[in-house]
């Protein structure tokens, strides 16, 4: 898929890119929320999605050298609402020299289509609350900030 300054290619991420993707989450944890993860924890977790498909899959985008720039996880909800899968974006992380550039509105689309084939009813992803920046992505890409609020408890 091309831009006007870039082209990219977006796809699933094949189990080659688990160091890649880790690392990636690594990283992002550490920009986003100060926090040091266990490499080798997030390594077997990646891992995990690549031996469970029917729980998710990873999307990357590479630059014209076919080198990874950007990822994201589709994990599966199932919706009996809806009677079908709803799918949430989660560990999106672009890496740093090709923020701006629209990769994720590109995987994005790729994701959309994917979903649309897979008679998918929706997308949905949460974001944190002053990544205003984000937030208008987003919401440029058709997004909307529905009437539900996140709660967790985390162990």
């Amino acid at each position: 898929m091309k831009t006007d300054t870039d082209t990219f290619f977006i796809e699933k991420a094949s189990r080659q890119f688990t160091d890649w993707i880790a690392q990636c989450q690594v990283d992002m944890a550490g920009e986003t929320e100060n926090l040091r993860l266990n490499h080798q924890n997030v390594v077997s977790g990646v891992k995990y999605i690549f031996e469970h498909p029917e729980r998710g899959f990873y999307v990357i985008a590479k630059n014209s050298e076919q080198q990874p720039v950007a990822v994201l996880l589709v994990l599966k909800e199932w919706s009996d609402w809806r009677n079908g899968d709803v799918w949430w974006l989660h560990s999106v992380y672009v890496t740093s020299r090709f923020r701006g550039k629209h990769v994720f509105s590109l995987m994005f689309d790729f994701v959309v289509q994917m979903a649309k084939a897979n008679r998918v009813r929706g997308i949905r992803l949460y974001v944190d609350k002053t990544n205003v920046k984000a937030q208008a992505v987003y919401e440029k890409l058709g997004m909307t900030h529905e009437h539900y609020e996140l709660y967790e408890k985390m162990f």
